[in-house]
């Protein structure tokens, strides 16, 4: 392993498995990697991305960040290195991407970069999380780069500005705007990617759910707790109506991340599958065999996991798809009621009663 700062390799500071070989379809989400194949399948976005390699500042945002960020090394900020190190040795990254701390008061962190991916923490991130959190967060970022997110999250930055400075051009804008949406979809899978990534490199369920939490509720971990968090995320998906469920589409679409709930109950369901038991006892998709995979082979399990999740959500509108699937007849019915407030007049009142509750506890979550 090799890195550009000069210092001698660093092992992880206590016993970790390492994954030598690993290949990134070991961690990521199903809808991870179709959501990237449908936005490529866009009109024009492989044109796109051809075009924006040539225009994008790349070299002048790495500038920056070495005119104006620490550059983390052995000198500066040396337990951020170690870290970094233990997590590209873990997931036997061959080359360790420079990594930044910048002065912003807002928790964060990001891999981007054209080329070769560059990894960036904020002051807010390094001090809100303690070691044990970090390295969840390091390891995280690591997974993004190993995955080759970066080139597609700094488009989607770049998008992002286009928008902003083209919204006086209205098909330009449309055609941006466009791509983006493709791009955030893509871009929210991939984080729940990366928090696998992460939970890999720390092998701290515990830690990884500390860090979640902060990043909804500051450092005041004395007043949360894990279980309650997660329940968060279970009232969020069942409470409401439909009138709920496509306000909570309404609210994900201009986001870049999951909503932190649901991260949390995303990365617990992953830790108790067979599918991580399996990577921590060795066996796994290794990066050799990345070249005969089958296209085919990934929209189906994609397919497959779209299908499990609306079998098995509680949310109200994939409740109706069910139906639309099982051939129940009234589905227009249920609709009309839904959002006219018709129905049984004992269900009624206390159904809304609930509603209500629910759509209160839910936007307190948001």
């Amino acid at each position: 392993m090799t890195d550009g700062t000069g210092g001698t390799e660093r092992l992880p500071g206590r016993e970790r498995r390492r994954f030598p070989g690993i290949s990134s379809r070991a961690y990521e989400h199903p809808t991870d990697r179709s959501a990237l194949v449908a936005a490529r399948k866009l009109t024009g976005f492989d044109t796109a991305v051809k075009a924006l390699s040539g225009l994008l500042p790349e070299r002048s945002m790495r500038l920056l960040f070495l005119s104006d960020s620490v550059r983390v090394s052995d000198q500066q900020f040396a337990h951020l290195n170690a870290m970094l190190r233990d997590a590209c040795y873990i997931l036997d990254l061959e080359k360790v991407p420079p990594m930044y701390v910048t002065q912003d008061p807002k928790p964060n962190a990001m891999c981007v970069g054209m080329d070769e991916p560059i990894i960036v923490v904020t002051t807010g991130l390094v001090e809100l999380l303690d070691e044990e959190e970090m390295r969840a967060v390091v390891g995280h970022e690591v997974g993004h780069a190993l995955s080759g997110h970066a080139v597609y999250r700094t488009i989607l930055l770049f998008l992002s500005n286009l928008a902003m400075n083209i919204a006086w051009i209205p098909l330009g804008s449309v055609a941006v705007r466009a791509l983006m949406v493709g791009l955030r979809e893509w871009f929210r899978k991939s984080e729940l990617s990366a928090d696998r990534a992460g939970l890999l490199v720390g092998q701290d369920l515990q830690a990884s759910m500390r860090g979640l939490m902060k990043l909804a509720g500051g450092n005041h971990l004395h007043e949360m707790n894990v279980d309650a968090f997660l329940k968060q995320a279970e009232e969020y998906e069942a409470g409401g109506d439909v009138r709920d469920s496509v306000l909570k589409i309404m609210n994900v679409l201009p986001r870049s991340h999951p909503f932190t709930t649901v991260r949390a109950a995303e990365l617990k369901k992953w830790a108790t599958s067979r599918d991580y038991q399996r990577i921590m006892d060795g066996h796994y998709p290794k990066r050799h065999e990345d070249k005969d995979t089958s296209i085919r082979d990934s929209f189906r399990e994609s397919a497959d996991h779209y299908s499990e999740s609306v079998r098995t959500s509680k949310d109200p509108l994939m409740g109706i798809f069910r139906d639309i699937a099982g051939g129940v007849g009234d589905v227009g019915g249920k609709l009309r009621d839904t959002f006219t407030g018709r129905g049984s007049g004992g269900g009624q009142g206390g159904g809304n009663g609930t509603q209500g509750d629910g759509r209160a506890n839910g936007s307190d979550g948001a």
